[in-house]
């Protein structure tokens, strides 16, 4: 998901983004056309924006004409513009079945499997971060076909302000119960422990996460990949739901946040107005950036399993005029220069060398990510698995949050779209 980038541009509607696309002619052989939804002050922004002039100081005579995206902007739209002739030569998209596998089936995103064995990139990236690379013909994740490339990789975590937990003698939870005991110490003081964005991915993703504390990998295979029997009324979807909402009614998080979008979330944590903020490593490094009024750092929530995995993909549009150029450019988001940059810069690179990494909490950043891929405990993200579920689950969310549904009516809800898509996949 994510990103995830997400916390960037404003959005717009298909109309506008189409009129803004065909507003200039596609690029030509002197010309490389790259779109990607990353704030210039990102860990990703950072490291490409240097890419892009690497690109240009070793491409004599090209240049890039970057197009910055909102996130969302792309995700409801991609399908549309990549179906057409104004299609970037490259572009950042997420990873999944509902997305990047949705449009590899439609035959819209160049197969990539010669140029990732002749470049190395099989050899870069760990099996778990290839799953969502590579996919098959019914657009599965996990599949043979190199449909992507992520040059970085990412997981939800909790960050919290170190000087809100000394004012209020709250010590750091390593369980599941003690981390709602120390909600309960904010709230019996008159504190909102959580910041939470239901307007986007933040609460879905937090709800997720509370299903994943009962799930284990053969109950991740089953929803994302199809190997199973998926049951929304089981114990970790009902434990999901029932304790969402639980803290919702413990105030945990303010009914209000059905109307804050990832932005204001985000905002909301640096100003130092909540203890707690459960969201993505895409994060990290605008908050070591624009933090300066406390102290904050981060911990892995309590749980086997975490929302994670490879970063949002580089993809070449089947109708790209230069997928040498773009193939190019991944190149040199993928070497080491490039890697540690984006490790130092607060990102969680897939091939930095850590000894290259200088700050402290870069590296906290990075070996709390070598944890996570020790114990194969990357669980994705709750979107992937049906076209559209994006939108379901942000309703859903948001009518746990304003207690309009109960939790298993809220389950029914997503039950239904998983269902029918089903007797889609394979056709």
């Amino acid at each position: 998901m994510f990103k995830p980038g997400r916390i960037g541009v404003a959005l717009v509607t298909s109309a506008t983004l189409l009129t803004a696309c065909g507003s200039e002619d596609a690029g030509g052989d002197d010309e490389l056309v790259l779109w990607h939804y990353e704030s210039p002050d990102s860990a990703m922004g950072i490291a490409w924006n240097e890419a892009i002039e690497e690109f240009e100081r070793t491409h004599e005579g090209v240049t890039v004409r970057f197009e910055e995206k909102g996130f969302e902007q792309i995700q409801k739209n991609a399908q549309m513009v990549l179906n057409s002739d104004e299609a970037p030569d490259i572009m950042e998209y997420n990873k999944g079945n509902a997305t990047a596998g949705l449009l590899s089936k439609q035959g819209l995103l160049t197969d990539m499997s010669a140029e990732a064995s002749e470049r190395g990139w099989d050899d870069m990236l760990s099996p778990s971060l290839q799953t969502t690379c590579k996919y098959d013909e019914r657009g599965v994740m996990g599949g043979e076909k190199w449909v992507g490339v992520p040059n970085y990789a990412e997981y939800a975590m909790v960050y919290y302000n170190k000087d809100l937990f000394a004012r209020h003698g709250v010590a750091v939870p390593t369980t599941l119960d003690q981390l709602t005991s120390a909600m309960d110490t904010f709230v019996d003081k008159g504190v909102t422990p959580l910041a939470v964005g239901g307007k986007e991915y933040p609460a879905q993703q937090l709800f997720y996460q509370l299903v994943l504390s009962k799930a284990d990998s053969g109950w991740i295979n089953d929803f994302h990949r199809y190997t199973g029997d998926v049951d929304f009324h089981d114990e970790a979807w009902t434990y999901g739901a029932e304790t969402f909402a639980d803290w919702v009614d413990r105030g945990y998080l303010s009914k209000d946040a059905t109307g804050i979008d990832a932005e204001g979330m985000g905002l909301s944590f640096m100003a130092g107005d909540y203890p707690m903020m459960i969201s993505g490593s895409w994060w990290y490094g605008r908050l070591k950036n624009e933090i300066k009024a406390f102290e904050w750092d981060s911990f892995l929530f309590p749980s086997d399993f975490t929302l994670g995995s490879s970063g949002n993909l580089w993809v070449v549009p089947e109708n790209s005029p230069n997928k040498e150029l773009a193939y190019d450019f991944i190149d040199i988001t993928m070497k080491k220069a490039n890697q540690d940059l984006l490790g130092n810069s607060g990102g969680v690179p897939v091939a930095a060398d850590t000894e290259a990494i200088s700050d402290e909490k870069n590296r906290t950043l990075i070996d709390n990510y070598q944890t996570l891929v020790e114990r194969d405990g990357l669980a994705y993200y709750p979107d992937w698995p049906v076209p559209g579920y994006y939108d379901v689950l942000v309703s859903a969310t948001q009518k746990l949050i304003n207690g309009t549904a109960s939790p298993e009516e809220v389950l029914d809800e997503l039950a239904a779209p998983y269902e029918e898509n089903l007797a889609n996949v394979g056709s």
